[in-house]
């Protein structure tokens, strides 16, 4: 029963991850690039996987195409970070993105659903994650994302808007 939840966890994500990419005769370097273009909302309620959600937007460019799915490795290519623990939050493997035309650079938006996660206090209030408290009303969560081509290119490290939990 774990096991299903935790591919089911898995796969809505991935499903919900969108890139919609077009080729530009621009110039890009084959480093991928990453910005940061919004979230949906900026509060969420605190909680478990599925509670609560919130759609994140990003820009990327890469001027050898090769960023998207690695048919050959499971390995995933856009990583998000939370600032309060320096820990992976997610982890998602973007689907292939084909090269069109005669230019190599791909650019385009990265739409990925991030799911809610648990308030943090600091450990001398003594008060465990995920508590519901009147003490600590809302928390911070800072995100890191960045992206990896199939070169393994990193791309640089986009800090988000704060998204805010409703602790209580």
């Amino acid at each position: 029963m774990k096991i299903k939840r935790a591919l089911k966890n898995l796969i809505w994500p991935v499903m919900i991850l969108s890139i919609a990419a077009c080729v530009k005769s621009e110039k890009y370097d084959i480093v991928p690039h990453l910005e940061f273009r919004q979230f949906s909302k900026n509060l969420m309620q605190q909680g478990d996987n599925q509670q609560d959600s919130v759609m994140m937007t990003l820009f990327f460019t890469d001027g050898d195409g090769d960023f998207g799915e690695d048919v050959n490795s499971s390995k995933a290519n856009v990583i998000i970070k939370d600032l309060r623990t320096g820990e992976v939050f997610r982890q998602y493997k973007a689907p292939f993105v084909p090269l069109e035309g005669t230019g190599n650079g791909i650019s385009g938006t990265i739409n990925i659903k991030i799911f809610t996660t648990c308030c943090i206090y600091d450990q001398s209030t003594g008060i465990p994650p995920c508590e519901k408290t009147d003490l600590f009303p809302q928390n911070e969560l800072p995100l890191e994302v960045y992206i990896t081509d199939r070169a393994g290119n990193e791309s640089n490290h986009v800090t988000t808007d704060i998204l805010l939990l409703k602790c209580n």
